[in-house]
């Protein structure tokens, strides 16, 4: 067979212009997998396409083991912020008609960890909110003393003591002069109605180096006992409300009897009256700050809708009884949101 000779100045310039086309492509292909794995930054926002970084929180004080106490994003999520919109939108009307000075929120859902905050950073007195960290430290100290929780306390004039703050969300139950009771049964008076005359009680009981060392093991300042008050923003709060839902911090059993308590509190205004009646919720209120600027606080785990969530609620305004409405329709929001998410 014959065949032609090709000049050879023509395979140089065949040569070049293949060699030119697989750099090209080689290129290209390196860009589009840079743009389908972006590099994790703990900066980055979902809401710009871009990979969001765990905030990790753990237990220290072991030498081999680091337990995990919780894990989420550490920025908001994109999904929930229609959800954000609403709940600023009501903080707003309720300050333009003078119902509360300020507010704070927390939600935060436990399927996909998505959370959002809402003026997080303020500061408030959370009152009997505290009531849950002293829960905590009485069954962490049953845990190091096994039967402390049956200890039998008399309550009598010697160990009897008076709080000159008026209480506006009083309760009927309380405990009686001359009775005795266990630290158990006291522990119900405390958290299920808000007995602040057996919380005086476990007060005096408590072992204050646990009860510090609640605060201390997720980073917060331990509380100074010689003061009234122990400010708090929305966030901090809400992680005592993960550590009881995720069973990190006390055993499984405990942390299962602290939230059956938790689920039975006697306080039916606020958060819970926006929420149907068959939900299972969770929760504490609490009173503080000055008379001439009441906080009224709830921090909540609600199990209603698609999935568990929590809610926390922080409010300052200048009348204590008109607070709580605004945590109602503040949860009744974001039920109607959660329940579609």
């Amino acid at each position: 067979m014959l065949t032609k000779k090709v000049p050879f100045y023509l395979l140089i310039i065949t040569f070049l212009i293949s060699s030119l086309i697989s750099i090209l492509g080689f290129c290209y292909l390196k860009s589009n997998a840079n743009n389908e794995n972006p590099e994790i930054d703990n900066s980055t926002n979902p809401a710009n396409g871009s990979f969001c970084n765990l905030n990790i929180g753990r237990l220290n004080g072991f030498q081999y083991i680091h337990p995990l106490l919780y894990a989420e994003p550490r920025c908001e999520s994109e999904e929930l912020a229609d959800c954000k919109n609403q709940i600023n939108q009501i903080i707003e009307n309720n300050t333009a008609n003078g119902k509360i000075i300020s507010a704070s929120v927390y939600v935060r859902e436990f399927t996909q960890a998505q959370w959002i905050s809402i003026n997080a950073s303020e500061l408030y007195s959370p009152g009997s909110l505290l009531k849950v960290p002293e829960l905590m430290a009485l069954y962490k100290m049953n845990e190091i003393q096994p039967g402390f929780l049956d200890k039998v306390i008399e309550y009598s004039d010697a160990n009897k003591t008076k709080s000159n703050r008026v209480i506006n969300f009083e309760t009927n139950h309380h405990i009686k002069l001359g009775n005795k009771y266990t630290v158990r049964e006291l522990i119900k008076f405390m958290i299920v109605y808000s007995d602040n005359d057996a919380t005086m009680l476990l007060n005096a009981l408590i072992d204050k180096s646990v009860f510090s060392k609640i605060f201390t093991d997720i980073g917060l300042k331990e509380p100074d006992y010689k003061s009234s008050d122990y400010k708090m923003n929305v966030a901090d709060y809400s992680i005592f409300l993960k550590e009881l839902y995720n069973g990190s911090y006390l055993n499984f059993k405990n942390s299962e009897e602290c939230l059956s308590l938790l689920s039975q509190t006697e306080f039916s205004e606020g958060m819970v009256s926006g929420l149907p009646t068959n939900c299972i919720v969770c929760h504490k209120f609490g009173e503080g700050g000055p008379t001439s600027e009441p906080n009224f606080s709830e921090g909540a785990i609600v199990y209603c809708g698609r999935t568990p969530y929590i809610i926390s609620i922080m409010t300052k305004g200048k009348d204590m009884k008109t607070l709580p409405s605004v945590s109602a329709e503040i949860s009744k929001k974001v039920y109607q949101i959660m329940s579609l998410h």
